[in-house]
């Protein structure tokens, strides 16, 4: 710890304000914004949290904290935490929660979840102000750059698309004529499911476990912050290096390609490829067509798109060599993401 600084509860240095329904103040001529975990939802004629405060979500997206200047309403899946400004500079706490991983605290099996006692719980390090506002100015300036880079990525990812397009025109319109065949010809689908929790046995053991609330936009995945035991793990399928993640519900549609041998949650049905299907063309295919995937989903309270329906999910099977050249080339765009991803860090 530098000197100076001191390690205080959240709930010391801030409050935390829930969310409530916004249908009696929605107003499309309102002045406030209405928020959700995942941005502005519409406007409000009041609200409920002053300018400068941060969203954390109580549900669903809780590990993407939003940072708000204006006064807000806050939805009831999301936190509003208001620092203490005479002893927290609000950007500064902020830059605190975009590097705080809130999902160690994830209560859910489900739908991931936050609550408002843990949340006040957590350590956050507080210099003293003068330090504060520095450390903001120093990465205010830095931010810029990081977008540069960030837009790289973009652009990268941008022209791995064209790449597919070019060699295996439009996904959805099949206009070079592919033979299709349905994802249980061409792989095993593999279902997850979640060991007890009430047993500690069952955790903090070697064995990588996922859920979708856990993956990022990436191409691989490797090793997972939740690792089960062996015991929990008997009665789960482990899935080999390369199969491809696709991530059914809470939410729809998350797709990665592990690097290390994992067990996942039932919010998945993962394709371990056979010999016909290069996992990198899949993994491509799979993502362009995610709104066709999206709209097989069916549930009441939250959308899941079944085994049967992903079984039956047609996928164009082009020459196995041209999948591979495709694989070669955007093995060559991952390696200079790499570079990108490295110097952000």
């Amino acid at each position: 710890m530098k000197q100076g600084w001191e390690i205080k509860k959240l709930g010391e240095v801030c409050d935390i304000i829930c969310g409530q329904d916004y249908k009696s103040v929605k107003d499309d001529n309102g002045k406030y914004p209405i928020y959700g975990t995942g941005g502005i939802m519409g406007y409000a004629s009041q609200y409920r949290c002053p300018a400068n405060s941060v969203i954390i979500g109580r549900k669903g997206s809780i590990n993407n904290p939003l940072f708000v200047e204006t006064e807000f309403w806050n939805v009831d899946t999301a936190f509003g935490v208001v620092p203490n400004e005479k002893i927290l500079h609000p950007k500064f706490f902020y830059l605190f929660c975009k590097d705080y991983d809130f999902t160690r605290h994830d209560v859910s099996v489900t739908i991931p979840s936050l609550r408002r006692t843990d949340v006040l719980k957590i350590n956050v390090p507080v210099p003293p102000i003068a330090e504060q506002e520095k450390i903001v100015a120093e990465l205010d300036c830095l931010s810029g750059i990081i977008e540069k880079k960030k837009q790289q990525l973009k652009e990268l990812d941008n022209l791995a698309q064209s790449i597919f397009y070019e060699m295996f025109g439009d996904p959805v319109e099949n206009d070079k004529g592919w033979e299709k065949k349905r994802l249980d010809e061409i792989g095993e689908i593999i279902a997850g499911s979640t060991p007890s929790t009430a047993d500690e046995t069952n955790w903090d053991g070697d064995i990588n476990w996922v859920t979708p609330a856990e993956l990022d936009v990436q191409l691989y995945y490797g090793e997972t912050v939740r690792k089960i035991t062996e015991k929990a793990a008997k009665s789960l399928t482990l899935m080999p290096v390369g199969t491809v993640l696709l991530s059914t519900r809470a939410p729809i549609g998350k797709i990665a390609i592990t690097t290390v041998p994992m067990c996942c949650n039932q919010g998945f049905k993962n394709i371990i490829c056979n010999e016909c299907i290069n996992n990198v063309f899949l993994y491509y295919y799979l993502m362009l067509t995610m709104d066709n995937i999206k709209a097989l989903g069916r549930g009441a309270t939250f959308k899941e798109v079944s085994k049967k329906n992903i079984s039956e999910y047609k996928v164009i099977i082009p020459d196995l060599d041209k999948q591979k050249q495709f694989a070669s080339k955007i093995e060559s765009i991952e390696k200079q993401k790499e570079l990108i991803a490295q110097s952000i860090k």
